[in-house]
């Protein structure tokens, strides 16, 4: 045990080892033990999910919203907010059906932003996995229009549910 700053102890950290099952298409699946249970992450290091933990606390109107509408496993698809996955965190995903979802902001159309999207999308691609992006004004207007169409196409591209893959 290491003794923090307060004098309250802390279990050292457990070595990373690679999670069950094989990870797909290179990735590194890695459970990480941070003091709350264990938590599946996709080529993600401490800081990431520290980062993610934190972004959590500072959603957007927008992703607060479909939030709500996501959180409560719609037609038994689970999501999750402020995902880590491979050094980035992104606004929502669905694991089983490899699906990620960004909220868009003005922010995404300013400085060189658009050219950052476009590389991270690229190599999440790489990687097999699906990018959405939503923009916030859309979710605003109609969010449980917003969250039916992601819960469809999370359906249709689940392999697990019949779906035929991104």
């Amino acid at each position: 045990k290491l003794s923090g700053s307060r004098g309250v102890s802390e279990e050292a950290p457990r070595p990373l080892r690679p999670f069950g099952a094989p990870p797909r298409s290179g990735e590194d699946l890695v459970p990480l033990d941070l003091g709350r249970g264990r938590h599946r992450t996709v080529g993600a290091d401490p800081q990431n999910v520290q980062n993610a933990r934190k972004l959590r606390s500072e959603m957007s109107l927008p992703e607060v919203l479909l939030w709500r509408e996501l959180r409560g496993k719609p037609l038994g698809i689970k999501f999750r907010r402020q995902f880590p996955i491979l050094g980035f965190v992104a606004d929502f995903a669905c694991a089983e059906a490899r699906l990620i979802i960004e909220i868009d902001g003005i922010a995404h159309d300013m400085g060189d932003r658009p050219e950052r999207d476009i590389r991270r999308d690229a190599m999440l691609a790489a990687k097999g996995w699906r990018v959405e992006r939503v923009p916030a004004a859309q979710v605003l207007k109609d969010v449980k229009v917003v969250a039916e169409a992601i819960v469809a196409l999370a359906l249709k591209s689940s392999p697990e549910r019949g779906g035929g893959g991104a």
